[in-house]
């Protein structure tokens, strides 16, 4: 090899390995960037400024959502009724199965743009994210466990006050730090990438398709007074029609006792229906073709029934065509990349 060829090759290997040392720091800068509001989304509702999302604040909570040590016997984490590949709702059940096994009387709500609620669980009651965990940690049908009993297993592991110094600047664990964290992880679980998003912001060459389109019209005329855009929820509770079950779940009005909120519950978002069946407060529908019958033909006028559903014929007419040209439009809220995203599964 003459010198000339010596040369070049020092050359290209300095700037390969060059490329190669930086690579760690371009990655380091790009791994963490804090709460990101989607250019196509609404303002967060959330105070941000009383709970700054950091890197370490946001890992602690990711290791508190996935911590057994939440309940009783240390065996159930909010990833058990939150599962990540179900867009945070846990699948296969139609209530949720919590700490021995034992059932509870709703299917667990999905975990995903919490940053823009105003209010919590499918019937109310809480109005916080910081204090939402409060409720499947002490409830029997959950976690079965107290938050003293919770900190005292926390305090006990190095892992934690570690975590907790690094994130809050001393190994304390105090109630609201311990709910800030969990609140910073979930404010993260955005899901804006679906194609929905992408052709509302114009990415690349991102279009409906005629289909979608067609349906897109069809949910805007018929069921975007509850399920606004972007969010595909306004957030109120409402009665939907639903008949009673067995148990007589009422709804909101199990935390306000007002008579004008029984069998209210909260509206749930469309975003991710490939992911989080089944469906409805109580889970009582399989298939999204199952939800959009009960528009047709199956509301109850039950009391307080949602005067958008109270009409001659109860419900929300529609043709067999109109319903696949709906269930086209809804496929396109589906939203992989948040499923699969790295950043909120179990480290």
């Amino acid at each position: 090899m003459n010198r000339k060829h010596f040369t070049v090759l020092l050359i290209m290997a300095l700037f390969v390995f060059a490329c190669k040392k930086s690579q760690p720091m371009v990655e380091q800068i790009e791994e963490f960037l804090g709460f990101q509001k989607p250019s196509n989304f609404p303002d967060a509702v959330y105070n941000l400024e009383a709970n700054k999302v950091t890197k370490a604040g946001f890992e602690l909570g990711r290791t508190l959502f996935y911590e057994p040590r939440l309940s009783r016997n240390n065996t159930i984490t909010c990833g058990s009724c939150h599962i990540q590949s179900s867009a945070f709702t846990q699948h296969g059940h139609d209530v949720s199965h919590g700490i021995d096994d034992r059932l509870g009387t709703r299917n667990s709500p999905p975990i995903m743009n919490l940053a823009w609620n105003k209010a919590f669980m499918w019937g109310g009651g809480v109005y916080d994210l910081d204090l939402q965990p409060i409720v499947p940690i002490t409830t029997h049908e959950e976690m079965d466990e107290n938050l003293a009993n919770v900190f005292a297993k926390l305090q006990a592991m190095p892992k934690y006050t570690a975590l907790f110094k690094a994130a809050f600047g001393t190994e304390e664990i105090t109630t609201a730090r311990f709910m800030k964290a969990l609140s910073q992880f979930m404010v993260m679980c955005v899901s804006s990438n679906s194609k929905y998003d992408k052709v509302m912001r114009k990415e690349g060459n991102m279009a409906f398709t005629a289909e979608e389109l067609e349906g897109y019209n069809i949910f805007k005329q018929k069921c975007a007074s509850c399920h606004a855009e972007p969010l595909f929820t306004d957030g109120s509770f409402r009665n939907n029609g639903l008949p009673p079950s067995a148990i007589d779940d009422q709804g909101l009005y199990t935390a306000t006792l007002k008579l004008g909120d029984k069998y209210k519950f909260k509206v749930p978002s469309l975003r991710n229906l490939s992911y989080t069946a089944p469906y409805m407060h109580d889970g009582r529908f399989l298939t999204l073709s199952g939800v959009l019958e009960h528009y047709n033909s199956g509301v109850a006028t039950t009391a307080n029934l949602d005067p958008l559903l109270n009409g001659a014929k109860p419900g929300i007419a529609l043709s067999e065509t109109e319903k696949q040209r709906l269930t086209t439009f809804l496929l396109t809220l589906d939203d992989e990349e948040f499923i699969k995203d790295k950043r909120f599964a179990e480290q």
